[in-house]
């Protein structure tokens, strides 16, 4: 009896905070590499599985994608519960399903979003330490929100790539961008149809600056013009940075 090859697709909520990010690295503990072994716990199989976005260290994800092939018979709707129960708490497949064999969760993936939190209080948070970015000085939201227009639609993103990057184009298209107060939380999201390394938390220390008013919000765009990493500001610690859906 011929066994059937399958493409399952998992999609995956976690907290980066005790893992070196996404990719398999060698002597630290990635979130690739401990779902692999799930995987291998409940299939025998070892399975190439494939991210959808390979988020860094400390990074969080609501809505991270992967996919794998295998010849496992255990059916889709079971392999939540299966993986689940031999995964640490701070990684959870909330679903599975087949999905072609051509289906590749990185490179069909047709767009992403992402959310970053500031925390703008005088003092930090104890319990919220881990997932935002802690800024004790008053930021201007009005004029971080009005910098962000200069940012939407599709540009050279130059000035906010990472060096180590090895993309062939900085091009991409800024679909959406917004920015909102609540309470202490400045919630920044973001949705294009792909990213540069580290563009979005270069970004969020781009318009912290301009809430601190070190910089004006028109100084978004000349630095986005200038297409050169050094004109932007730092880049924003990753705690505060959560993938929440990739588009299909």
């Amino acid at each position: 009896m011929r066994i059937k090859m399958r493409n399952i697709v998992l999609v995956i909520e976690y907290d980066g905070t005790n893992y070196h990010g996404w990719q398999i690295q060698k002597n630290v503990v990635t979130i690739q590499e401990t779902i692999t072994k799930a995987i291998k716990k409940i299939t025998n199989e070892d399975v190439d599985l494939i991210g959808s976005s390979r988020t860094d260290a400390g990074v969080h994800a609501l809505h991270q994608v992967a996919n794998f092939k295998t010849c496992t018979n255990i059916p889709t709707s079971k392999i939540p519960n299966a993986l689940n129960s031999v995964l640490p708490a701070d990684i959870v497949i909330k679903d599975a399903f087949e999905a072609d064999m051509d289906f590749h969760s990185r490179y069909s993936a047709k767009g992403k979003r992402y959310k970053y939190i500031i925390y703008n209080r005088r003092f930090s948070s104890p319990i919220l330490k881990n997932y935002s970015w802690h800024i004790s000085k008053s930021l201007d939201v009005e004029k971080m929100r009005e910098s962000l227009k200069y940012l939407e639609g599709t540009h050279d993103f130059s000035a906010f790539k990472a060096s180590g990057s090895s993309v062939k184009s900085p091009v991409r298209t800024v679909r959406d961008i917004s920015l909102k107060k609540n309470g202490f939380n400045v919630e920044f999201e973001i949705e294009a149809d792909g990213f540069l390394y580290n563009m979005v938390r270069i970004i969020v220390g781009t318009i912290v600056d301009v809430g601190l008013g070190k910089i004006n919000p028109i100084d978004v765009k000349e630095i986005l013009d200038s297409k050169n990493r050094c004109m932007a500001g730092k880049t924003a610690p990753p705690q505060g940075l959560f993938l929440t859906k990739i588009y299909y």
